[in-house]
């Protein structure tokens, strides 16, 4: 709610009385029967022209007087802090002026009998407000910025957003339409950042009523919009050329409905959080989730069967794991960089732990038990020669966890202590540590050691950014692997781009610095200079190799 603090209407009304019939009752230069201190001139008993006066408080005034009253330019310096300078009428503050009340509010522009009224700028305490005051409050045309990079533009009534404007949120949503008393109802319309858009109905903020929500890769969403999600009966055009339409719970298919796929293939029935539970004859379908559950072992036994032994050489083994499955940037991001390490830098094992709602079927999860499997394997495919580097992407918590959610399964989430023991029989291998999360560097005090480099995407006590449904990257996802190690492959060089990057992209946001964390040793650092020398040679090789095979 936008309230302005009311100021008290400030008079000096500076009328004197008279002892006798025409005769003054002070000279110049004279104290006040208030025992104010006045230097000026004195006609008739009233002050008139250019004075000073002195209360017994400490506030004083020097400018203009007539009869009794301060009129014309002046400046004001109250007990308490408060400084004016300006116009001033019949004793108040009137005309153009500029106000600072003691209390870090600071107010210039148009004044009428002591309050704020025309055109004018407030800020106090980093909110900051343009355009048009009526009676101390925000009234008409203006503009209000809030501390935290959010902002509200157009009709102002009694201090709070009322009529047509647009707001923007501190993550960039700009909302638009009619404004009642600070919220957004009736018909009106949303853009994010990325590109999503939404037309249609809203109550207190929220999509409510019917609309159209279309992402920025081309998913639309229409129908019934009920406290911001899609619930009632609507449509869901994919952009891959899907369709359903019938009944949706919290955008999830729920209800009776029809199911069209690109390739032709219809399904009809009831569904269930997004689940088809019954085919149009009404027969009970078997449960995606036990399926799921009956696969899982046989999915992380194969991912680590095809796990190769160690050669001689310096070999780079890797791990990825996407931990929290409600949103598809941590698969997307686990994917890529496991994808990435094999292109770049020539990884011979690779496991890809992932958590996602669609993927229950086919993907190994990432769970605790999964990830101690995974690193017990590594360990004993790897040699001491090999360096092995693990990527963990998902949520992170104030208290140092990692988020491990899979919808409908109730998971343990992984502490940084926890984390620590699994990886116990990497103990001897040089390994290189990335953590994609908020609070990420609480992990390092747990995690360091000579042969641990570990890098994370904030502070310990700092949020990240990007982790949105629609992303492939998180912030900082995408400024180390996507951009600063496409450019180079010096670990310590690449942190500093991506965290140089990170903190452009959050400074144009307006969003508080995430502050990415490393811990360096030199040993792990000099192991992948070694792997990198090596991989070189032998391209080199293969090069000459292949240039003898040619001309022969």
């Amino acid at each position: 709610m936008l309230r302005l603090v009311r100021l008290a209407p400030l008079s000096l009304a500076l009328l004197l009385a008279a002892c006798g019939d025409g005769e003054p009752l002070l000279p110049a230069n004279a104290t006040l029967p208030d025992g104010g201190r006045y230097r000026g001139e004195v006609v008739d008993g009233l002050l008139q022209g250019n004075g000073r006066l002195d209360y017994r408080n400490g506030s004083w005034f020097v400018g203009t007087f007539k009869d009794g009253q301060l009129q014309g330019a002046g400046e004001w310096h109250g007990a308490n802090g408060e400084q004016y300078l300006g116009e001033f009428q019949q004793g108040v503050f009137h005309g153009q002026g500029h106000l600072r009340d003691g209390n870090g509010g600071d107010y210039e522009g148009e004044f009428e009998l002591g309050q704020f009224s025309g055109e004018g700028r407030f800020s106090q305490s980093g909110l900051i407000y343009r355009g048009e005051f009526k009676n101390n409050q925000f009234e008409g045309l203006g503009t209000l910025e809030w501390t935290d990079g959010s902002s509200f533009k157009g009709q102002f009534s009694q201090g709070q957003p009322q009529g047509q404007g647009v707001r923007t949120d501190e993550y960039g949503n700009q909302f638009s339409g009619q404004f009642e008393q600070g919220q957004l109802n009736g018909p009106g319309s949303f853009k994010s950042p990325d590109g999503d858009v939404y037309s249609g109905g809203f109550r207190d903020n929220q999509f409510h009523g019917q609309g159209r929500y279309q992402s920025a890769d081309g998913d639309v969403w229409s129908g019934e919009f009920v406290a911001g999600a899609l619930s009632g009966e609507g449509s869901f055009e994919g952009a891959d050329g899907s369709r359903y339409l019938g009944q949706f719970s919290d955008w999830r298919y729920h209800g009776q409905g029809r199911l069209s796929l690109a390739d032709g293939r219809q399904h009809s029935g009831t569904w269930q959080r997004g689940q088809r539970i019954r085919d149009e004859q009404g027969q009970a379908l078997p449960d995606p989730l036990e399926l799921g559950l009956l696969e899982q072992g046989r999915l992380l036994d194969t991912a680590i069967a095809a796990l190769p032994a160690s050669t001689p050489e310096i070999e780079l083994y890797t791990l990825t794991l996407a931990g929290d499955g409600k949103q598809s940037v941590f698969m997307r991001e686990a994917d890529y960089v496991s994808n990435f390490l094999v292109e770049r830098f020539a990884s011979r094992g690779q496991i890809t732990l992932i958590n996602h709602r669609d993927h229950l079927t086919d993907r190994p999860l990432a769970t605790r038990e999964s990830l101690r499997r995974a690193i017990q394997a590594l360990a004993e495919r790897s040699g001491p020669e090999d360096l092995v580097f693990i990527y963990l992407t998902s949520h992170g918590s104030r208290s140092h966890e990692l988020s491990l959610d899979q919808p409908r399964l109730q998971l343990a989430d992984l502490p940084a202590s926890t984390l620590a023991a699994l990886l116990k029989p990497l103990h001897g291998r040089h390994k290189v540590l990335v953590i994609s999360a908020c609070y990420a560097g609480g992990f390092i005090p747990k995690l360091q050691d000579d042969k641990t480099l570990v890098i994370t995407a904030a502070r310990a006590d700092r949020v990240s950014f990007g982790c949105s449904e629609e992303n492939d990257f998180t912030y900082f996802g995408r400024a180390l692997f996507a951009e600063a190690l496409q450019q180079t492959d010096d670990l310590q060089r690449a942190f500093d781009l991506a965290k140089a990057a990170v903190a452009k992209r959050e400074q144009a946001e307006g969003f508080e610095a995430s502050e990415p964390q490393i811990w360096a040793p030199k040993a792990v650092l000099a192991h992948w200079r070694k792997l990198r020398e090596q991989q070189a040679k032998a391209a080199l090789s293969s090069t000459a190799t292949d240039k003898t095979t040619a001309n022969h």
